[in-house]
C-alpha cells in the first residue's frame, strides 16, 4: 500500500529545504533540483507541490510572514504598553535559531525582490506590516505617556532600528547576540520615556 503523504507537512519540509540551501549556498543555488535533493526527493516529486521555482520561492517567502504573524497572534494579552511593545519587538528580531534562520532568508529574498515582481509584492507587504506595527506601538506608548507625541518621527526611528538590528545580526552574529539585540530594544524604549519626560519639564 503506498505511503500517504500529508501535503501540508511535505510543503513545510520543502520550505525548510529551501531555507537550508539559501543559508548554506546562497539564493542563486536554490533551484528546484537542489531543493529537491536537499529534501531527499526527486525533482518530479517536488513539482507535484510547486509547479515552478518561482512558486516555491514565493511560498517560502510567504511562510516567513505567516510564521511571524502566528507568533504575534499567540502572545498573551498584555495591558501595559511598554511590556507589550517589548514582547512584540522581541518576536521581530533574530533572538533564537528559528528567528535567525527567518532573518537570513528574509534578507536574501529582499535582495532578490528588486528584480522579481512576485517577491517584491511580498517584500512590500512585510515592510508595510512592520511599519504599521511600529506606528501602533508608538501610538500606544505616546497615549500612555511613554513616548514623544511625534508619532511619524518615532515610527520612522523604531522601524529603522528594527531593520538595522536585523541586518547587523545577520552580518555579525558574533557581535550582535540575542542579549545585545534585546538590550538595544530595551534601551530604545527607555530613551523614549526619558525624552517624553524631558519635554514635560
Amino acid at each position: 500500500m503506498p505511503k500517504v503523504v500529508d501535503p501540508t507537512e511535505r510543503r513545510r519540509q520543502l520550505v525548510e529545504a529551501v531555507w537550508q540551501v539559501i543559508r548554506r549556498d546562497g539564493l542563486e543555488q536554490a533551484s528546484v533540483r537542489n531543493v529537491a535533493r536537499e529534501a531527499g526527493l526527486s525533482t518530479g516529486s517536488l513539482r507535484h507541490y510547486f509547479a515552478s521555482q518561482s512558486e516555491l520561492m514565493v511560498f517560502a517567502f510567504r511562510t516567513i510572514i505567516d510564521r511571524i504573524e502566528s507568533r504575534l497572534a499567540a502572545l498573551e494579552p498584555e495591558p501595559d504598553p511598554r511590556r507589550r511593545a517589548q514582547r512584540v519587538l522581541a518576536e521581530l528580531l533574530p533572538l533564537d535559531d528559528e528567528r535567525r534562520a527567518e532573518n537570513e532568508v528574509w534578507l536574501a529574498f529582499t535582495s532578490r525582490a528588486t528584480v522579481d515582481p512576485a517577491l517584491s509584492a511580498l517584500r512590500d507587504e512585510g515592510y508595510d506590516a512592520l511599519r504599521a506595527g511600529c506606528q501602533t506601538m508608538i501610538t500606544d506608548l505616546s497615549a500612555a505617556g511613554l513616548a514623544p507625541t511625534d508619532i511619524p518621527a518615532e515610527t520612522e526611528r523604531l522601524h529603522a532600528l528594527l531593520d538595522g538590528l536585523a541586518v547587523h545580526a545577520a552580518m555579525r552574529p558574533d557581535i550582535h547576540t540575542a542579549q545585545s539585540l534585546a538590550a538595544a530594544i530595551a534601551h530604545h524604549l527607555d530613551a523614549l520615556a526619558t525624552a517624553r519626560s524631558a519635554r514635560r519639564v
